[in-house]
């Protein structure tokens, strides 16, 4: 069994997983998931973790409404009870503007997502794009 095939198998397994490609030369895994899916990007690191594999820098395209608590930037995941606190990425300082100002309204949000160490800890989405 490769270890393609391993990453394949569990990710696959995740419910509320539509399709799954996996790229043993890229070190990359491609995850579309069904409409109404209430999966996370930590149950995703942790899935890999637990085949014995490192996750890596996840980028993800989210719909939520943009919201601004506080003084930080928010996107409530839609169907779903989750939030992501939104940084901004110094390389796209005007899509953070636009979230920013977007801020009440559903977007789809564009960004990078850092794994931690311990999958526990919240990770913030850092933004790239909005629409």
């Amino acid at each position: 069994m490769t270890c393609a095939h391993v990453v394949y198998v569990a990710l696959k397994k995740l419910p509320g997983v539509e399709t799954v490609e996996v790229s043993l030369n890229k070190g990359m895994a491609t995850v579309k998931l069904k409409p109404g899916n209430s999966l996370s990007v930590p149950e995703f690191w942790q899935t890999i973790h637990t085949n014995g594999y490192t996750p890596k820098n996840t980028t993800v395209s989210v719909r939520g409404e943009l919201s601004k608590v506080q003084g930080q930037m928010k996107l409530k995941v839609s169907g779903t009870n989750g939030v992501l606190a939104l940084t901004q990425d110094p390389k796209s300082q005007a899509a953070f503007r636009t979230a920013e100002s977007k801020s009440g309204q559903t977007a789809i949000v564009q960004g990078v997502m850092v794994p931690l160490k311990d999958f526990k800890t919240p990770v913030p989405l850092e933004v790239l794009q909005i629409q």
